[in-house]
């Protein structure tokens, strides 16, 4: 049975607490239990913007660098069911002031259509791909994958036939526990293999970037310049879009990289 729509309030009045069981994860029974009960075979992965893409010099030239959404859009398109809530339960708690509430996940796969129909509406393709497009444009930033965390509070399943489209904002967004949780789970959400970000010498260290802007902390300004640690970023582009010198980029490894996250994410899930 799906979870009842009291589950929303209640999320909302414990969602304060998320960092302090974060930190919990360090203690090796409690984190394997929160491991095995929420996070068990996840997958995610952070999509920057279309148009912030850089190709690194020392790659071979494509002849056209695939946009980053075109991740997003090949699972809409091959889902056999889609869900679109009508919340962002983050921000909703959160009380969000900068961005929409009412831009939540997209839910795709057959055990989508067991969600209580109080949370929002099953879509077709073309709607979908039109709500991803809204929800650029207001300035979030994708994720996807399978996240058992959402099998869970909407009491559906199984995990295996699910995947989340998250559509996040920088101030209220969950995943803002991933340096607070230990290795093993925090590992799970990750960067597009094939890409980096990068500060290029011509940074002023004006600190727009480090400045609340990065979901997992991952910039910070030492001895006047941005300095970005590689193994906490998870390649969301945000500090690309703010940075007022354009001192920052997103530089492609591999021009293969859609295909590369189409393919890891998809050993997660099967949502046909």
């Amino acid at each position: 049975m799906a979870s009842p729509y009291w589950i929303k309030t209640l999320i909302n009045k414990i969602y304060g607490a998320r960092f302090f069981v974060s930190r919990l994860t360090h203690y090796r029974p409690i984190g394997w239990l929160i491991d095995r009960m929420l996070f068990k075979d996840d997958n995610v992965v952070f999509v920057p913007k279309d148009g912030v893409i850089v190709v690194d010099e020392e790659a071979e030239a494509p002849t056209g660098v695939v946009a980053p959404s075109e991740i997003v859009d090949h699972f809409i398109r091959k889902a056999s069911f889609i869900w679109i809530m009508d919340f962002c339960i983050c921000r909703d708690s959160e009380g969000c002031r900068d961005y929409p509430a009412s831009y939540g996940c997209i839910f795709l796969g057959a055990a989508a259509a067991g969600i209580n129909p109080k949370f929002g509406r099953p879509a077709p393709v073309e709607e979908a791909l039109a709500y991803v497009r809204r929800c650029r444009e207001a300035g979030l930033i994708h994720m996807i994958g399978r996240n058992q965390l959402d099998t869970v509070w909407l009491n559906i399943g199984p995990p295996e036939k699910l995947m989340t489209i998250c559509n996040c904002c920088p101030c209220c967004c969950l995943w803002q526990v991933l340096p607070y949780l230990n290795s093993g789970i925090s590992g799970k959400i990750s960067r597009i293999p094939g890409i980096h970000m990068e500060v290029g010498e011509n940074c002023s260290g004006c600190g727009v970037c480090a400045n609340g802007i990065c979901f997992v902390d991952a910039i910070h300004i030492r001895q006047g310049k941005a300095v970005i640690d590689q193994d906490q970023c998870r390649g969301c582009g945000r500090c690309v879009c703010v940075c007022p010198g354009g001192a920052v980029d997103v530089i492609v490894e591999n021009n293969a990289f859609v295909e590369n996250a189409i393919r890891q994410v998809s050993k997660s899930a099967d949502i046909k």
